[in-house]
């Protein structure tokens, strides 16, 4: 049976929320006046590390960004 429930529209559109709530920050970033966008944009960056395990043990964690390296 259907269900006839609303489906949030970022679901309909075929986005998780993840999604949808970055692409509401980017804009609420882009639309800050000087010199409040450069401080958030600086902040809206993210750098996390990954450690590859081999044989039940992490080797050497390796630091890695979201931003691409330019």
């Amino acid at each position: 049976m259907a269900s006839n429930a609303a489906v949030p529209f970022w679901r309909a559109a075929g986005m998780t929320y993840i999604t949808y709530s970055n692409l509401c920050a980017n804009l609420v970033r882009n639309c800050l006046k000087e010199p409040r966008r450069t401080e958030a944009l600086t902040r809206e960056k993210v750098h996390f590390s990954v450690s590859k395990w081999v044989d039940g043990k992490p080797e050497k964690p390796t630091i890695r960004s979201d931003t691409p390296e330019v």
